[in-house]
Order: structure tokens, then C-alpha cells, then sequence
């Protein structure tokens, strides 16, 4: 059994020096919790007793937190009931802050010696904002750069508003919060820092996100600074900002909220295994978890194999090795779907049970295979679009910045163009790539395959293959949330199968042309209708049937087929 103490307040915040380490502890200073990390390099916060607000945050003797609002969940809890208590672990002693509302119970721990914040979060119902995250509001004077994504979110100083509430234009620049982020399966921390002789950083280093939404690739806002007082640090752990699933209930976390010098903290160097002492509700050890270990087979080089495994209650993946083996992060007990990606695009899907302490064996093949008789091929199917005009850029930039290609771009070229010459976004009223082509001969009936990654407002593919027109896709199914102005290309990700009847294909030259269609309409240019491009292939014949059963699977796994012109769900 664990020994705790609640402790008595004992006045207000003790002064220290930076050089010099204060006693580990707690007191009360009025309603509110101090807390000191007994560090070497001196760690205290302030966390209100009314509503979890952290109100100071001092590093080495510099206060780091901004002096406009509080760091929180969400935007403040408004009010909380607020305990504090310290915790004799078998390893260490712990300061555990508890911040209990009618349906969330969120935890900071500050451990004995640490320049810390390690957090959880427990939800048993979605915030009535409709998402959840944790803002850490820091001081700009001290803390103004971000890494790893520079100035692509640096919003202060800005001159004019591009879009929404949330895109500005800054030196000429087109920026916004939206534009730090990073995929889930690709983040270990990111931060806020100063530079010079004492020089800090500031880290979220997200932990376990098996309760956030989205999958591997899902990415959501991190960093912004948003005013020359105020850098922001955000942990989201579900937000309509594209959201291809429902939010999950339960324990969030363990994140880490982390203070260092001039070091970059990672994963690895966290152990958060003491939550297990520390009665966190939800909180599942490893003794309680299982794993998956298997091979995945059939995704070939360049292209990455990712094995993604998921249910109501969690979310996991892991990257197979060289040899495609793998074996999963310790995962919850429970039946899971289990995916196998090429890259982003989809090309298995099984189920799993996973059984506490023990591992499942279970492998997985692609079931994916190109056509036998190919035309043309522009990009890759991979499920992303970076290969393609403006790919390289629109994650750190607004469509209208200056410095992207021109969406309008000139005729595709088969045979001489390349991919980085077809553009990765198509938008209703801003642009209609054309495709031409030499056949030798009729190739007779054939499909034209576009994949998508991401529809917006309904935005879906027309084709017109020399003066005959395809039948119109049904509409998509919406996702109400904006997606490439914000630098995100992940949702539900429609692939449209046009089947183009013998006659239609010509020995010689022929022309394709691809738009936008929907009936809706905006007066912004790069807010109409639009779509994401994957790939777009033409081959002669109907689609294998492998590939059809390989991408008709459950929507949360991104990825729904249209064969010909009606669509389906996948």
C-alpha cells in the first residue's frame, strides 16, 4: 500500500535563486496550491484552489507563465474542486494535484526533483465546447520561438486577416496555429523556448495518446505564439478539427508538460509508470495490458508499412521493421480492428483480441494490387499528397500565401510532366486540371481511378474524358470542419472508380479534365467545394476485385471507395 499525507498550507510561496534547490513539498497561499519540485533547477507552480488554473509558473526563478490568462484545460474549468496531497512512491515522493468537475477528473503530478508537470485527464463525458486539450499559456518575453515548426505559427504582429478567426497574414506571410502540427505516430515533443545565456525550453511530450481521436496520422494544433506576451503550447486530445471518429471516454494521458535548458526532451526519457501508485482513475499498468506481435507482407519499398489498431475505448500503432514484423505498444484488453496502411492508403483490414498478459499473434497481407494493364499514373497511392504541386508546402501555408505554385496550373503533360506538376488540391471555381495523353491504340473500356484523401463542403471529382462527361459522384460524406486552408489532408478519404465506356478512348491524343463538383458556393476562393488528391491512374479494364474488398472497411480507418459513380462507405 502507498503511504500519503495531505499536508498543512504553510503560508505563502517561499523566494529562492535560481542555483539553488528549495524544500519538495506544498503549501497554501490563500485558496491557491504552491507546489516545489525540490530541483536542482528550481521548479515551483501555482495551481488556483478554485478552478485548476496553473497561475505561475517559475523555472530557475523566471516566471514563465503568461501574464494575460491561466494554463488549463480547455479554455479554464470555471470552477473545480481542488485537493493536493503528497504521495510516498516505492521510487520517489510525489506532489498530486486533483481538479474534480461533474464529469472530469484532471491530475498534475509534480515529482521529487523534476522540472516537471506530468498530467492525466479523465473524462466521462465530451467537454460541451465540443473537444478537449491542455493550453499551456507561457511567457513570450522569455519563451518567444517554437520548435520544431518555426515561425509557420507565429501569428503576433499580424496585419491582416486571411481566413476565419485563426489565418493572418504576418510579413507577408500567411500563418496560423493550425499550421504546428504533426502527426500523432510522428510526435515525441514540441516547444516553446528562449535562446542566449539562459536559455529554456519548454515541452509537451505526449506520453500515451491511446485515448485521443483520430489515429496515427491524425494532427491537431500544438504551438502558437499568439501575441508578444503570450506563446501557447496545446495538448489536444479530441477537437473537430477533422475528426473522422467519435471522441473516446476514459483516462487521457500521460502527457508531461516538461522544463529544460537547452535540451529537447523525448518519450524515452519519461517513465510514467508510478501513476500506477497514485490511484489515477483509468489509469491501466502494464500487469493489466496485452500485445499484438505478428509480419506485415505485400507493402513494398518506398512505401512505409503501418499497422494501426483501434476500437470504441482506444487507439494504437506501430511501425514494422525491415523485415515487416512488429509488435505492438501494451494495449487495453479488448477486440480491436486492425489495419495495415501503405504509407496513409489502406490495404488490409482484420480483427484482433487482445488478452491482459498475453500477446496475440497475428499477421496481416495487403490485399492491394495494381492494375495489370496501366495508362498513366500521376503520384503515388500512398494516401498523402506531397508528391504533387504545392504538396511540399500546404501544411505550413494557406493555399493563397504567396509562395505556393499556381493552382491553376498549365496542362498535364503525360510522358514529360511531373507529379509536382499536377496540383494536390482541386477547389470548384479556382481550378480544372487537364490530362493529356497518347494511346496507341483503342484501349476499349477502362477506369479512371482517382483516390482522395480528404473532401471539404462536398467537394468531389467530375471527369470529362475527351467530349464525353461521367456520371456525377454522390455527394460525400461531410466532415464539418475546414481541412487544407489548415494545413490538414487526412479524412475519410473517398477514392472514385469512373468506369469510361469502350469508344470514349481514342487511338491518339486524348484530354481529361477533373473539377470540383457541388452545389455549394463560397465567396472565398480556397473555401468552395474542394478535394484532395492521393493519385490518379488510368488503366484499361474494371477495377481488381481484390482492391475493391481490401478498401471496403470501417470509416475510422480513412478511406471509402466509388465505384463508378455511386458511392459507398469505407
Amino acid at each position: 500500500m502507498k503511504a500519503s499525507m495531505i499536508l498543512q498550507a504553510f503560508g505563502a510561496t517561499t523566494l529562492f535563486a535560481s542555483t539553488a534547490s528549495a524544500a519538495f513539498g506544498f503549501t497554501k497561499s490563500g485558496s491557491n496550491y504552491v507546489v516545489d519540485a525540490g530541483s536542482q533547477d528550481t521548479f515551483a507552480i501555482t495551481v488556483a484552489g478554485n478552478n485548476c488554473d496553473v497561475k505561475s509558473i517559475k523555472y530557475r526563478g523566471t516566471e514563465l507563465q503568461s501574464p494575460s490568462r491561466g494554463t488549463h484545460i480547455g479554455s479554464g474549468l470555471g470552477s473545480a474542486t481542488v485537493t493536493a496531497e503528497t504521495v510516498k512512491g516505492s521510487k520517489a515522493n510525489y506532489v498530486k494535484v486533483t481538479c474534480t468537475t461533474d464529469t472530469l477528473i484532471h491530475y498534475i503530478i509534480v515529482k521529487e526533483g523534476e522540472a516537471n508537470m506530468y498530467m492525466g485527464t479523465h473524462i466521462t463525458a465530451v467537454p460541451s465546447i465540443g473537444e478537449m486539450r491542455y493550453i499551456a499559456r507561457l511567457n513570450a518575453k522569455v519563451l518567444p520561438k517554437e520548435y520544431p515548426f518555426g515561425d509557420a505559427s507565429d501569428t503576433s504582429g499580424n496585419t491582416e486577416t486571411i481566413e476565419g478567426s485563426d489565418v493572418f497574414l504576418v510579413n507577408g506571410q500567411t500563418r496560423s496555429k493550425f499550421y504546428s502540427s504533426e502527426r500523432y505516430m510522428d510526435t515525441d515533443s514540441y516547444c516553446a523556448y528562449g535562446e542566449g545565456s539562459d536559455a529554456m525550453h519548454v515541452c509537451f511530450v505526449p506520453l500515451q495518446m491511446e485515448t485521443c481521436l483520430g489515429g496515427p496520422f491524425f494532427r491537431d494544433i500544438n504551438s502558437n505564439k499568439a501575441d508578444s506576451s503570450t506563446i501557447n503550447l496545446s495538448f489536444y486530445m479530441n477537437s473537430g478539427h477533422l475528426p473522422t471518429e467519435k471522441a473516446r471516454l476514459g483516462l487521457n494521458g500521460p502527457y508531461v508538460l516538461s522544463f529544460t535548458n537547452t535540451n529537447i526532451p523525448k518519450k524515452t526519457d519519461f517513465d510514467a509508470s508510478f501513476f500506477g501508485e497514485l490511484d489515477i482513475k483509468g489509469f491501466v499498468p502494464d500487469s493489466g495490458r496485452g500485445q499484438v506481435s505478428g509480419k506485415a507482407t505485400g507493402v513494398a519499398a518506398p512505401f512505409q508499412p503501418v499497422v494501426h489498431w483501434f476500437n470504441d475505448a482506444a487507439q494504437y500503432w506501430a511501425k514494422p521493421g525491415s523485415d515487416g514484423t512488429f509488435v505492438s505498444p501494451a494495449m487495453k484488453p479488448g477486440d480491436y480492428t486492425m489495419v495495415l496502411y501503405q504509407t496513409e492508403y489502406k490495404v488490409a483490414t482484420s480483427q484482433v483480441t487482445v488478452t491482459a498478459g498475453k500477446t496475440a499473434s497475428k499477421s496481416i497481407a495487403s490485399t492491394y494490387k495494381a492494375p495489370e494493364t496501366s495508362l498513366f499514373k500521376i503520384g503515388e497511392f500512398d494516401g498523402q499528397p506531397f508528391e504533387l504541386l504545392n504538396g511540399d508546402k500546404f501544411l505550413r501555408m494557406h493555399p493563397s500565401d504567396k509562395r505556393m505554385g499556381a493552382w491553376d496550373a498549365p496542362e498535364f503533360m503525360v510522358g514529360t510532366s511531373k507529379a509536382s506538376d499536377f496540383p494536390m488540391a482541386i477547389f470548384k471555381t479556382v481550378n480544372t486540371p487537364t490530362i493529356s495523353f497518347n494511346l496507341k491504340s483503342d484501349p476499349g473500356a477502362a477506369t479512371l481511378r482517382i483516390s482522395t484523401t480528404v473532401s471539404s463542403n462536398g467537394g468531389r471529382p467530375q471527369a470529362v474524358v475527351n467530349n464525353w462527361s461521367a456520371a456525377a459522384p454522390a455527394a460525400p460524406v461531410k466532415i464539418d470542419s475546414r481541412g487544407v486552408t489548415r494545413g490538414a489532408y487526412r479524412g475519410f478519404g473517398e477514392q472514385y472508380d469512373i468506369a469510361i465506356p469502350a469508344g470514349k478512348l481514342v487511338a491518339g491524343s486524348n484530354k481529361i479534365s477533373i473539377s470540383a463538383l457541388s452545389g455549394s458556393t463560397s465567396d472565398a476562393p480556397f473555401l468552395n467545394p474542394s478535394f484532395v488528391v492521393d493519385a490518379i491512374e488510368l488503366f484499361v479494364g474494371q477495377p481488381p476485385a481484390a482492391a475493391k474488398r481490401a478498401r471496403n472497411a470501417d470509416p475510422n480507418t480513412n478511406q471509402r471507395m466509388v465505384p463508378s459513380h455511386r458511392a459507398m462507405r469505407y
